[in-house]
C-alpha cells in the first residue's frame, strides 16, 4: 500500500510522497520525475555569434515541490546519506564495476561499503561559471561516503572568479563532477577549471589550462560533462584535445543524436546505460541501455583508426559513444551540493555527465595514463568483446526515432559496452 510518511534526520524532516517500505529489505521506492536544469537545454548562440554549450545533467527529483532529498547529519558510514533507497553510492558503483573485491552479492547500496581505491596524477573537471560551495561539498560527500579528505584546487581559467549560474544548473554539474570523479579515484589530484560563461569559446580555453595543469602533474585525464550539437567547422577546434599525456573525456549527451566535443576523433566519449535493480531485494539485476543517451554517427567527423574494427557499424564516420555507465536519472547517484536555486543538500543526478567524470576516474585508477585519447581508445577497443574487461550491453534501444539498439559487440547506444574492472582501460 502506497502512503505518505515522515523521514527524520537528525532533525531534518524530508517529506517523500508516495514510497513503500518492504521491511525485510529496508528498501524505499519513491515516486518523483526527472527534471532537466535549464543548463541541460539546448541553447542558440549568443549576440555575438559564439556557439553555446550545455551540461549533461539530468535529476530524479522526490515530489512536484522538491528538487533535493534534504540535508541530514552526515554519518561516515559509506552508505546512503539516507536509507533504503537503490540509488548508487561510490560503494555501490565500485562493487557494480569490479572496482573492488570481494563484491557483496547483489551491490545493493544499503548494504556495500568498500569503496574504490587507488588513483593518482591528476584529473581536471572543465565547466562553466563559479561553484562557490564546491570545496564543501566535497567534504561533505566525502565524509557521509568514508572517502580520505582530498587534494582539490579550483582554477579559473581567466585568472577572474567567475560570476555563478543565475540558474544554478552548472553549479549542480560542477559538484557532481568534483565528487564522482574523487568518489572512483581518491588518490588523485582533483582539478576543477571554471569558465568565465558556457560559451564554446570559454569553455575550450579553460580545456587548454586544464591540460597544461593535467601535464604538469604528470598526466592523467580531463573531463567535459558538456557539449553542444554537431557543427559545420568543429573540426578546427579538434586541435585542442591533443595534448601529450593528457586524456579527454566528452558526455555523449542525454537526448538522441551527437554532441560536439564528443563527437571529436580526439576524445573518449562517454555514453550512459540503466541499472535494473530488484524492488524487493535491491540486488543488480541488469544493465541495459538509457533510452535517452546521446550517440549515433557524426556528420562532420569522419571515421578514427580507432574504429576500423567496427567499420560495419559506422561506416566512414565517427561513431559515438566509445564506452558508458550508468547515466540514467532514474538509476541515479547521490551528489551533495549546496545549491541556492535548488536547494541544499543530496540530489539524485543522472545524464552523461555522470559517465563522463566517473570513466575518467576509473581510466586514472587503472594506471595506464596514455600519450592521448587516441591510445586509450585503442586501447579500449582492442578489448572490445572481451567479458573480463566490459560488459557488453545486448538488450536496449536509443537513438533518433529509437532506431538503434544495443548489440553483440559496439553499439550506437553503449559503444563497447560498461566498465568491469580495471584492465583494457
Amino acid at each position: 500500500m502506497k502512503r505518505a510518511i515522515w523521514i527524520v534526520a537528525s532533525a531534518v524532516v524530508v517529506f517523500l510522497f508516495g514510497f513503500s517500505i518492504s521491511a525485510a529489505a529496508q528498501s524505499t521506492s519513491v515516486q518523483g520525475h526527472v527534471l532537466t536544469p535549464a543548463s541541460s537545454l539546448p541553447q542558440p548562440p549568443d549576440a555575438e555569434g559564439n556557439i553555446m554549450v550545455h551540461t549533461a545533467v539530468r535529476m530524479y527529483v522526490p515530489s512536484a515541490t522538491q528538487t533535493v532529498f534534504g540535508a541530514n547529519s552526515v554519518q561516515p558510514s559509506e552508505l546512503p546519506p539516507f536509507p533504503g533507497y537503490f540509488f548508487e553510492t561510490p560503494a555501490s558503483i565500485a562493487c557494480l564495476y569490479n572496482l573492488v573485491v570481494p563484491k557483496v552479492p547483489g551491490c545493493n547500496p544499503n548494504i556495500t561499503t568498500a569503496n574504490p581505491i587507488g588513483g593518482s596524477h591528476a584529473i581536471a573537471l572543465v565547466d562553466a561559471y563559479d561553484d562557490p560551495t564546491a570545496a564543501s561539498d566535497l567534504a561533505t560527500f566525502s565524509t557521509q561516503f568514508g572517502l580520505p579528505a582530498a587534494d582539490f584546487t579550483v582554477v579559473y581559467s581567466e585568472g577572474v572568479r567567475p560570476k555563478p549560474d543565475p540558474t544554478g544548473g552548472w553549479e549542480l554539474e560542477e559538484a557532481l563532477d568534483v565528487e564522482w570523479a574523487y568518489a572512483m579515484a581518491p588518490g588523485a589530484k582533483i582539478f576543477l577549471v571554471e569558465a568565465p560563461n558556457n560559451s564554446l569559446h570559454s569553455l575550450l580555453h579553460a580545456v587548454e589550462v586544464a591540460s597544461k595543469l593535467v601535464a604538469k602533474a604528470g598526466g592523467g585525464e580531463v573531463s567535459m560533462g558538456w557539449g553542444s550539437p554537431e557543427f559545420t567547422g568543429e573540426t578546427k577546434h579538434d586541435h585542442v584535445f591533443t595534448k601529450p599525456g593528457v586524456v579527454y573525456f566528452a558526455a555523449a549527451g542525454d537526448s538522441p543524436g551527437t554532441d560536439y566535443p564528443s563527437a571529436s576523433p580526439n576524445v573518449v566519449s562517454a555514453g550512459g546505460t540503466s541499472i535494473s535493480r530488484n524492488l524487493a531485494t535491491g540486488d543488480f539485476i541488469a544493465e541495459t541501455a538509457w533510452q535517452d543517451a546521446g550517440g549515433g554517427l557524426s556528420p562532420v567527423e569522419a571515421r578514427p583508426a580507432f574504429q576500423n574494427g567496427v567499420k560495419l557499424i559506422v561506416g566512414d564516420a565517427r561513431g559515438t559513444p566509445d564506452v558508458s555507465f550508468d547515466g540514467n536519472p532514474n538509476t541515479g547517484v547521490w551528489v551533495y551540493d549546496s545549491n541556492p536555486e535548488m536547494g541544499i543538500g543530496w540530489f539524485i543526478v543522472g545524464g552523461t555527465s555522470v559517465s563522463t567524470t566517473s570513466l575518467a576516474g576509473i581510466v586514472n585508477v587503472a594506471g595506464g595514463f596514455r600519450a592521448s585519447s587516441q591510445a586509450e581508445n585503442e586501447e579500449i577497443y582492442n578489448h572490445l568483446s572481451n567479458a573480463s574487461d566490459f560488459r557488453d550491453i545486448v538488450y536496449g534501444n536509443c537513438g533518433i526515432n529509437v532506431s538503434d539498439f544495443a548489440l553483440l559487440g559496439y553499439d550506437l547506444c553503449t559503444g563497447v559496452g560498461s566498465d568491469i574492472g580495471l584492465s583494457g582501460k
